[in-house]
């Protein structure tokens, strides 16, 4: 899903209605952020969509709107918690991919304190 820009595959429900019917090989790439632009529940969406899941980007943004700018992971609005409890719950096993595109010329900063986050949230859940 490529969230509110996307007329196409905007949502992970848009995707799903258009390969429902196929091979169950054939699943859904959720991306939290851009689900989370379009006013959804990253968490809520995983579970929904659990057995056709075979990637995961996570990022967190600033603001839950459709312009919503990427942050530090920890430093948004996203609930990073309840997806990363929501991907222990359907014993998700696929890629997960840390996504974090503020800072291009100088990541490494703003990867690490993500990386950091996720690893405390993930000993909390």
């Amino acid at each position: 899903n490529h969230g509110p820009e996307d007329e196409i595959f905007p949502s992970p429900g848009s995707v799903f209605e258009k390969i429902k019917n196929l091979d169950s090989r054939i699943g859904l790439c959720i991306d939290t952020g851009h689900t989370f632009r379009l006013n959804l529940d990253p968490a809520t969406e995983l579970k929904k969509y659990k057995d056709r899941i075979f990637d995961v980007h996570i990022k967190d943004i600033h603001e839950q709107i459709p312009k919503g700018q990427n942050v530090e992971i920890g430093r948004g609005k996203m609930d990073i918690p309840s997806i990363l409890k929501a991907l222990k719950d359907i014993e998700y096993s696929g890629v997960l991919g840390l996504e974090y595109e503020k800072d291009a010329d100088h990541a490494i900063y703003g990867l690490s304190e993500s990386v950091g986050y996720l690893r405390g949230v993930l000993a909390m859940v």
